[in-house]
């Protein structure tokens, strides 16, 4: 007897209602990874905003990706405004230098002072690769670089932060707590700092 065919539906694709609940839902995540890229309150917002558009209005993408989808249009939104580039031979990134604004609220916490520190190549690649965990291959097609660039940068990033970290005091946890998931404390993080972005632009 033939086996039964197995009938499979097609994937739906994502709608504008489906694209601005998710950046709806989203919005502190969403925000803070824009915030974190381009080191500056106003051109976060800019992003954020461009960013619902693109998704809004972009090429059809399967529901089921729409939110890995916005975080993407985020991600190169941010490589439009900041042009991020590999460093120069003075050692400097051909970028422009980063503005806050005057705003430093998040430098309270040292992991994100120290990514904003970062020059605005490495910031990218440390975000891209290490944070939204994209591999260097699609990495290096995101900011039009090798992707030797992006092992040097992240390797600096990693050195550089490191050393930021280092130097400052910390908060042990008690002996008794266990060390939580690495997904659990980025995601804790950034929900904490998003929600400390969001409250001073208001």
């Amino acid at each position: 007897m033939p086996e039964a065919k197995q009938i499979t539906r097609p994937m739906p694709y994502a709608s504008s209602d489906d694209f601005r609940q998710v950046f709806d839902q989203d919005m502190n995540s969403l925000y803070l990874l824009s915030y974190l890229l381009t080191a500056d309150r106003e051109k976060a917002e800019q992003c954020f905003v461009s960013g619902l558009e693109d998704a809004v209005e972009g090429n059809p993408v399967f529901k089921e990706w729409a939110r890995s989808w916005a975080r993407r249009v985020i991600i190169v939104n941010a490589v439009r405004a900041i042009n991020p580039q590999p460093l120069e031979e003075n050692g400097r990134s051909s970028s422009a230098t980063v503005n806050s604004n005057g705003k430093t609220p998040l430098l309270e916490q040292a992991e994100i002072a120290a990514i904003l520190a970062l020059e605005p190549f490495e910031r990218f690649v440390y975000v891209i690769t290490v944070l939204e965990r994209y591999s260097d291959q699609d990495c290096s097609l995101l900011l039009g670089c090798a992707r030797r660039d992006v092992v040097a940068a992240r390797a600096r990033a990693f050195e550089r932060i490191g050393s930021a970290m280092a130097s400052r005091p910390r908060h042990l946890p008690p002996a008794s707590s266990e060390k939580p998931a690495s997904d659990e404390r980025r995601s804790s993080l950034l929900e904490l700092l998003a929600g400390q972005c969001l409250a001073t632009s208001a």
